[in-house]
């Protein structure tokens, strides 16, 4: 029999140093854009940073679209699936989802729980990550059986995992994203902070900041909680549609990438850096590096007084 700290998915993310669960309590409050920046400004934290982002929301995959990946097929190699590398060759971030199976972006995806889970489970435990410094995984809105089955499944891994909650500053969203955390709280999965999306709108225009969601609530919800807040976030009209239609590949690169050629540069990366909101990203970031060093201090001092703590 199998050990539980021996399974199919530790020995697959053995390798993988930090695993961050991108969740929302409501759906629509832009997780899956939040997750593509993260995978994107992590990748960019580091001139050496390995980065993977995983895409669990099975019903709607939206992150193949986000890395301008659409229509990229899954390869199998001996060693299980190999990732769509949004950076080509330099495969400094890959990237996992149910969308790269469809036959066609527009088809549904109708399963029961129990394909579901047998899906996240291979996602886990068959894709070729390597080496990886973060894995991030976007998750469906609510808590439901992806976020049940992605727990049960990483339980071996469990030390390594956080979440980072992201909210809209209405009192609806507020509201499930307390319900978001009562789950992590439920399951005992650490919550790097929380993050406030669409807390303002910039007019590209004048510059006018319109609070058309309200602002602030995320900010006091962590405060009152005892969360860390990571930041907030206005809607970015450039930002919006360079996720929208993300489009990397230019005519016939599609084939040379999947040969291994290389992109003379990450397009995709370059122009999300040069949006309003990269900068204001780069910041959440840095809180994220701060919250996962801190932890990893933690759990060394308590490895090393863990055996003098032990009563006789």
């Amino acid at each position: 029999m199998t050990a539980p700290e021996d399974t199919p998915v530790s020995r697959r993310l053995r390798s993988v140093k930090h695993i961050i669960i991108v969740c929302s309590g409501k759906g629509g409050v832009g997780k899956s854009s939040v997750s593509a920046q993260l995978a994107l400004s992590l990748r960019a934290s580091s001139p050496t940073a390995r980065v993977g982002i995983l895409d669990v929301d099975l019903t709607g995959p939206s992150i193949p679209r986000m890395l301008g990946l659409d229509g990229h097929p899954v390869h199998q190699s001996s060693d299980g699936w190999v990732p769509v590398y949004a950076d080509g060759s330099e495969a400094r971030l890959g990237c996992m989802s149910v969308g790269f199976l469809l036959k066609r972006k527009e088809d549904s995806v109708v399963w029961r729980g129990p394909k579901k889970n047998a899906m996240i489970r291979q996602f886990l435990s068959d894709v070729r990550w390597g080496e990886l410094d973060y894995l991030v995984i976007d998750t469906p809105p609510g808590t439901s059986d992806e976020h049940l089955s992605l727990i049960e499944h990483m339980a071996p891994v469990h030390a390594r995992i956080s979440a980072v909650i992201v909210t809209t500053p209405q009192a609806v969203a507020l509201l499930d994203a307390a319900k978001c955390l009562s789950f992590t709280r439920a399951t005992a999965l650490p919550v790097l902070g929380l993050i406030e999306n669409m807390s303002g709108y910039v007019c590209p225009c004048c510059g006018e900041i319109s609070n058309v969601f309200s602002t602030g609530g995320g900010e006091a919800m962590a405060t009152r909680e005892g969360l860390p807040f990571l930041g907030s976030l206005p809607v970015d009209t450039e930002l919006v549609t360079l996720l929208d239609a993300a489009e990397v590949e230019r005519p016939g690169e599609s084939a040379a990438l999947a040969e291994g050629g290389s992109r003379r540069s990450f397009d995709l990366l370059e122009r999300y850096q040069k949006t309003p909101t990269a900068p204001l990203f780069k910041g959440i970031v840095d809180k994220i590096l701060g919250e996962l060093s801190g932890a990893g201090e933690e759990e060394e001092e308590e490895a090393s007084g863990g055996a003098s703590s032990v009563a006789p």
